[in-house]
């Protein structure tokens, strides 16, 4: 049972992937390539703004506003998966590890918890956005929550990479 929930949190992870990726999808215009990405890297008043007005409604289409609110609101359940999947996998990894590898293993796994956190605060700063009360504060707090979770997540994915591809060298030796 011990070995259940990484599987389970690497299938939620994928399955979030792919419901996001197509929540998302209608998010990517010419003023905004990268999407929810744009959100939650515009680190201003202005650039906050000029996502919100590319996704405002034109004529009779009814904007783009409501699927940003919806792929926000997804990210909620997909934090909860990749989160916890990085934080099982890197103390699976550190736990196969010694030293300084198993000791970095552990705090990493902790950072991969703390971008779950910090993915929540950055979600609630696009909501307030998303909902109209564009602030330069608000921009600036969603971008910097932003950041740090990209880094401690990319920081657990690398681990996790490098790691299973050193257990899997010491596999492949013995």
């Amino acid at each position: 049972m011990k070995k259940l929930p990484l599987p389970l949190f690497f299938i939620g992870t994928i399955a979030m992937m792919v419901v996001m990726a197509k929540t998302g999808a209608p998010l990517k215009t010419p003023a905004t390539p990268l999407g929810i990405l744009d959100l939650e890297f515009a680190y201003d008043s202005s650039k906050a703004a000029a996502v919100i007005n590319a996704w405002m409604p034109v004529d009779a289409s009814p904007g783009i506003i409501p699927a940003a609110k919806t792929n926000t609101y997804f990210d909620f359940l997909f934090l909860f998966f990749y989160s916890f999947f990085l934080f099982l996998a890197c103390r699976r990894i550190a736990d196969h590890s010694g030293g300084l590898i198993q000791k970095a293993g552990n705090l990493i796994a902790s950072g991969a918890l703390l971008a779950g956190l910090f993915d929540i605060i950055e979600n609630l700063g696009m909501l307030v956005t998303l909902g109209g009360h564009v602030s330069g504060t608000i921009a600036f707090l969603t971008t910097f929550f932003s950041v740090i979770k990209w880094i401690l997540a990319l920081a657990a994915v690398l681990y996790m990479l490098s790691g299973m591809l050193m257990l899997l060298w010491r596999k492949i030796r013995n």
